[in-house]
């Protein structure tokens, strides 16, 4: 692999004008195709074919409606009157019959005909349909003018909200908080490097895959479901990790230069040693992120898929692109004498980094005992950890859809907000009567129910549903635990009457949901650990490196659960982070932030344990060997992992409920795997383990691939003789030019 990636980071520095022109001319192509043929993301949150979702499909045929956006309007009388006095009613009648006429709008439910006016009798809901498609937006206009209509009711004095999936807020992947993520990651890249020029290469190169994966989602959204979310997640781990891996082969191709070496030389050396780290980290990431759907939920499919698209054009950008701008701008890249980026790469140069890890090999057994206890500690929450899917509940206060949430919960009971549907089938009318009747009947004595409705029978006479409002929120886990109860209950009714009883309703479907995801957490860690075991075998050829860094990343990831479940679910900080409701997180949260950790702890490792591997070879004196990787690989580590939390941090600010606990438990995961498990843990275990470290049985030598991650036996062959070589090769072929 060094050999290909050496001879790619050539082409790329002899034909760097060739590299450059290609690039734009695809990206170009690539922006003109998803700006003309780009589809609409979707908001199904569902299994096809789990038993909620084909009861939900079935119950579609029986009562046939239009697949169409709609909205809620809830009016509250003031404290101490009633919606049914004749100056408050009167005026509530105004708005509802205006609201009928708005254009676009195709039909305005009567509260009192549907049973949706409270028991107190001061709020009532209606429900308004449009003629828009539920897959697509509602025009602003007909939004705007929908609100203008409860003027003539505002006016009574009576409170007017407008609600449902039409007002739900639809915010861009990207926006100003985002924006200063950026500028952060920016600050770190210049002082880091020490320089404006270097710092921008990997700010435009990750910009840059972004934006191409950003067209490409929207050209599979034509062709194929894409959630809403996934390119939110796509474009945090794309700017995340295109800033990092660029990051890696500039950093190597700067101290290269430092040490005098030509400039083609040092990117085509640069894109086979760190390149080949970048190309091993990039693929822990997207194999992590490609086993996302093994779940079989396709929502949580599409996020992941479309992740390591972003992941991937990271890499090929960082591979071929970096390399030619490079090139281009040749010795002015040089660090200046006595900055600190020049001095990491001198011998004696005392970093940060070394006197981090120095401290550490002092006392090993002592900080070894002191990390781990603290990380336990901070991951005992996670054994609390409840997840669910996010519903309008979970949206900011300040959001009209969240207002109306609360004011329905508060006047009909929290179940309200999520109600369930009993259906009941059978190809005999009479028997589909008495089976809905026993069902009725049935539903009344099942603990955690509030209400149950009439029965109400199909056009065909073939099927009749029971609505049921539990007496918990929708993303209880009461509520779970009533689907249950209710599928048991009326188990006897379709044995007894013969047909099908299921429970249904877009509760039950995201119940559903977070059940099978959660069922899949534990296999997926499994995989995960497995993987992170097999990896790190071939890349270090060795025992006790695959073993300590798996352990640690659990206790990243522990330490990330329990975080997440102390400020989503307790509050903590909840305050200043803007958290909009407490409760469960979403249910996708969790393994998503177990596949992309995953991913970004095998690079800190790889970055860190590689450099301390290089020097052990050399020398094989093992206690050196950490302090002299911890001074060439820390100063980059350091960066990539603070680049990597703001950017994370600024998702976290931009309040999407479904984004936020991701962004987060990422930012809390990486401050940890990078300073407390790779910065301290493995220098700590390293110094106990000795020259034990490196140990591989010989029967499985004979069995494990020999991958160069960093390229050593390439650095080898070439020599000083080669380098000048090739570097000769390299000028000739761009005076021929």
């Amino acid at each position: 692999m060094a050999t290909l990636l050496y001879r790619l980071g050539a082409f790329g520095a002899r034909r760097r004008r060739t590299m450059m022109l290609g690039w734009l001319i695809v990206l170009a192509a690539v922006a003109a195709s998803g700006i003309t043929f780009g589809g609409s993301l979707q908001n199904t949150k569902s299994i096809p074919g789990s038993p909620a979702q084909t009861a939900l499909t079935r119950m579609d045929q029986h009562w046939p409606s239009p697949h169409s956006q709609s909205a809620q309007v809830v009016f509250q009388a003031p404290a101490g009157h009633r919606l049914a006095e004749p100056g408050l009613q009167e005026p509530m009648h105004a708005s509802l019959a205006a609201a009928g006429r708005v254009p676009g709008v195709t039909a305005v439910g009567d509260p009192a005909a549907n049973g949706m006016i409270s028991p107190d009798g001061r709020t009532a809901v209606a429900d308004v349909d449009f003629g828009t498609a539920e897959d697509e937006d509602v025009p602003a206009a007909t939004l705007d003018a929908l609100k203008a209509t409860g003027d003539t009711a505002r006016a009574a004095g009576l409170t007017v909200v407008y609600g449902g999936a039409a007002y739900v807020p639809t915010d861009a992947p990207m926006g100003p908080t985002e924006l200063i993520g950026i500028l952060v990651a920016l600050a770190i890249l210049v002082v880091t490097f020490g320089s404006m020029l270097a710092a921008g290469m990997p700010l435009l190169t990750a910009v840059l895959g972004v934006v191409g994966s950003m067209m490409l989602i929207l050209i599979a959204a034509s062709a194929v479901g894409v959630s809403e979310n996934a390119p939110t997640l796509a474009i945090m781990l794309g700017l995340a990790v295109g800033i990092d891996y660029a990051l890696l082969i500039v950093s190597r191709h700067r101290a290269q230069l430092a040490g005098g070496m030509a400039v083609p030389e040092s990117v085509a050396r640069a894109t086979a040693t760190a390149g080949g780290s970048v190309v091993f980290a990039g693929a822990t990431v997207l194999i992590a992120l490609a086993g996302l759907s093994v779940a079989g939920v396709p929502m949580l499919t599409s996020m992941g898929l479309a992740s390591a698209g972003a992941v991937a054009m990271a890499v090929i950008m960082a591979l071929t692109l970096l390399p030619a701008l490079l090139a281009g701008l040749g010795r002015r890249l040089v660090p200046k004498p006595g900055s600190r980026a020049a001095g990491v790469t001198h011998p004696d140069k005392t970093t940060i980094g070394t006197k981090w890890v120095g401290a550490v090999l002092r006392h090993p057994v002592r900080n070894l005992i002191v990390v781990t206890v603290g990380l336990l500690a901070v991951a005992a929450p996670a054994l609390r950890l409840q997840t669910s899917l996010t519903d309008e509940g979970s949206n900011p206060t300040s959001t009209s859809t969240r207002q109306a949430y609360d004011m329905i919960g508060r006047a009909f009971g929290p179940g309200a907000d999520g109600p369930l549907v009993v259906l009941i089938e059978n190809t005999d009318a009479t028997t589909t009567a008495e089976a809905a009747a026993a069902a009725e009947k049935d539903l009344h004595g099942v603990p955690g129910v509030a209400d149950v409705s009439g029965i109400d029978v199909a056009p065909d006479h073939t099927a009749a549903r029971i609505r049921v409002i539990p007496a918990t929120g929708p993303r209880s886990p009461e509520t779970s635990d009533l689907v249950s109860r209710l599928n048991a209950a009326v188990a006897p009714v379709a044995r007894q009457h013969g047909g099908r009883v299921a429970v249904t309703g877009q509760t039950a479907v995201s119940i559903d949901v977070a059940t099978r995801l959660s069922g899949a957490l534990i296999p997926f860690a499994v995989v995960v650990v497995g993987l992170s075991l097999l990896l790190l075998t071939i890349a270090f050829r060795s025992v006790a490196i695959p073993v300590k860094a798996t352990a640690g990343f659990l206790l990243s990831v522990g330490a990330a659960f329990g975080a997440t479940v102390a400020v989503f679910q307790w509050g903590w900080l909840a305050g200043p982070l803007g958290v909009p409701s407490l409760g469960p997180v979403a249910s996708f949260a969790p393994i998503i932030v177990m596949a992309v950790l995953f991913g970004l702890a095998m690079d800190y490792e790889v970055f860190l344990v590689s450099a301390m591997r290089e020097d052990y070879g050399h020398r094989r004196d093992a206690r050196g060997a950490i302090l002299v990787g911890a001074r060439n690989a820390s100063r980059v580590v350091t960066a990539a992992a603070l680049i990597m939390i703001a950017v994370f941090l600024t998702f976290v600010l931009g309040k999407d409920p479904d984004v936020m606990p991701i962004a987060f438990g990422l930012a809390f995961g990486v401050l940890v795997d990078a300073f407390a498990v790779r910065m301290t843990l493995v220098p700590a275990v390293l110094a106990l383990l000795g020259d034990r470290a490196w140990w591989l049985p010989r029967r499985l030598d004979r069995w494990v691939p020999h991958v160069d991650v960093e390229g050593e036996s390439l650095t080898a062959a070439l020599g000083d003789a080669a380098r000048t070589t090739v570097g000769d090769e390299l000028r000739t072929g761009s005076a021929a030019r």
